[in-house]
């Protein structure tokens, strides 16, 4: 993706209206419905307003975020206007891609897609834990395959952010099969993805984690690769990133390994982490829920995830932080621990898309109390 201008981004509503609509408004009522119903009406809206000519520049009045030197970040290959990203699966099938790129995002995981169509798990599958500001969910990657997302990436008429494709298996397909499914996925999106992200850390598709151990991992990961140059050479251009998306609910061996081989593999970096099985600490009723737990539990054991990379690394290996960010400083803290991005998910849904401008206006602040001028400076601060 080039470069954008940085007029694109709105500034700031200062009077804090936007913030308001959804707190008493928006919110009140989505909080009323199912989650994933409240999750359906997000993305058919955000889809249908994108595609109506004048409401992507309203969102951006309202919600956009203004890019600034300090933190704009060029990095895999592409510029991210915002270090502040969208993780994968909320829009699973890149039907709101302008939607998003709209409310202050600086980049957008979509998916996770798989190459065929899914149905995902059964009904209820994702819940809230609202005293603990964080949701459940055993989606399944439920999805509607690689071709229709494909389609939905090229009728988009302007990219403003770097858009990830993030990839995994069909549920039906054993793992020693599973590398064939992640080349389908990267031969039916390579040209409409800026970068990739390989899933093999969701805890709702059976065996999948069992893909970051052992031969499996170099295996994939090889075969990953090879697809990838093989894309490449079809295409012509550059060369496109490819990051892996891991697991936190490893030990610190399992970890050290999984970093080596992705090291060694060419992958461009790591996005830490994904959700969470632990249910440590909490009490709330869907706590008992199997799945993936997102949100503020998960932020100090992200945290040290990335940090243990990071130390590993000696920060040669770019990360995506990724795992209960919702303030400036949390992402601030993962910044410091060796991240050059972040993602948020959870806080979207429990803080609004306002969520956005309060992060990006903390962190210029942090950086000025540091004295950096820019983000990068931070990067692994607190190794030094």
């Amino acid at each position: 993706m080039k470069k954008t201008e940085s007029s694109f981004f709105s500034v700031p509503d200062q009077n804090g209206v936007s913030d308001l609509l959804y707190r008493s408004l928006a919110k009140p009522l989505l909080f009323k419905m199912d989650p994933e119903q409240a999750h359906h009406l997000i993305i058919g809206g955000l889809s249908g307003m994108g595609s109506i000519r004048p409401v992507p520049s309203g969102l951006r009045v309202m919600y956009g975020v203004r890019e600034t030197s300090d933190l704009a970040v060029d990095m895999f290959g592409c510029h991210f206007p915002t270090p502040v990203g969208l993780a994968a699966g909320l829009d699973k099938n890149g039907q709101a891609v302008t939607g998003f790129s709209s409310i202050g995002f600086g980049f957008m995981e979509v998916g996770t897609v798989t190459p065929l169509a899914q149905p995902g798990n059964d009904q209820p599958r994702l819940f809230r834990l609202p005293p603990d500001e964080a949701l459940v969910n055993r989606m399944g990657f439920n999805n509607l395959g690689a071709e229709a997302m494909a389609g939905e990436l090229a009728r988009l008429t302007e990219r403003r952010i770097p858009v990830a494709v993030n990839i995994g298996k069909n549920k039906a397909t054993p793992n020693e099969e599973a590398h064939l499914d992640y080349a389908k996925c990267i031969r039916a999106l390579y040209d409409y993805a800026d970068l990739f992200v390989v899933n093999i850390s969701s805890p709702n598709t059976p065996d999948l984690r069992n893909l970051q151990h052992g031969n499996e991992l170099k295996e994939l990961l090889a075969a990953v690769m090879n697809e990838m140059e093989t894309q490449r050479k079809r295409a012509g251009g550059s060369v496109k990133s490819v990051l892996v998306k891991i697991a936190p609910d490893v030990n610190d061996q399992e970890l050290e390994y999984m970093v080596s081989t992705i090291a060694d593999s060419g992958v461009a970096g790591i996005i830490a982490t994904n959700t969470t099985i632990s249910r440590e600490g909490l009490s709330h009723q869907h706590a008992k829920e199997t799945g993936g737990l997102s949100g503020k539990p998960l932020r100090d054991r992200s945290t040290e995830i990335i940090r243990q990379i990071y130390r590993q690394t000696e920060g040669k290996l770019p990360i995506i932080g990724s795992g209960g960010i919702f303030t400036s400083e949390d992402a601030y803290e993962k910044i410091k621990a060796g991240a050059s991005l972040v993602e948020i998910y959870t806080a979207l849904i429990y803080e609004g898309p306002e969520v956005n401008r309060r992060i990006h206006a903390g962190l210029r602040e942090l950086l000025r109390k540091d004295g950096y001028s820019h983000i990068s400076e931070a990067v692994g601060a607190e190794h030094r």
